[in-house]
């Protein structure tokens, strides 16, 4: 089968997450944040993995779990970008949250479509 356009995206925005988390765990972590959301931020490292793993074996699947860690995700930054840290303007952690919201949004919007389509 021919995975969806949709689908293939949120394997790339997921095996991206993975080295991203990766990355961050490799060079310090996430030092400043409360412990629970830095246990969050590192649960991503595998939650992105399996997302991308699921996305590939059992689209439909994937697709619901995927739209979960990418909500829960745009809200766990939104706290660290806003709460955590209080610096005034844009910073990159913020433009990187919107980047994540749109994503959540995106996946959320299109999963219900995408889904039919795959069950056929």
């Amino acid at each position: 089968m021919i995975l969806p356009l949709v689908v293939r995206a949120a394997v790339a925005v997921f095996a991206y997450g993975t080295v991203v988390h990766v990355f961050q765990l490799a060079t310090g972590g996430y030092p400043g944040m409360p412990g629970w959301l830095a246990t969050y931020f590192v649960s991503l490292t595998f939650l992105d993995a399996l997302a991308a793993v699921l996305l590939l074996r059992q689209p439909v699947v994937g697709l619901y779990l995927g739209g979960l860690i990418l909500v829960t995700d745009a809200a766990a930054n939104f706290y660290a970008n806003y709460v955590v840290d209080t610096s005034p303007g844009v910073t990159a952690g913020r433009i990187g949250q919107a980047v994540i919201t749109l994503l959540a949004v995106g996946l959320v919007v299109l999963t219900p479509r995408t889904a039919r389509a795959l069950r056929g």
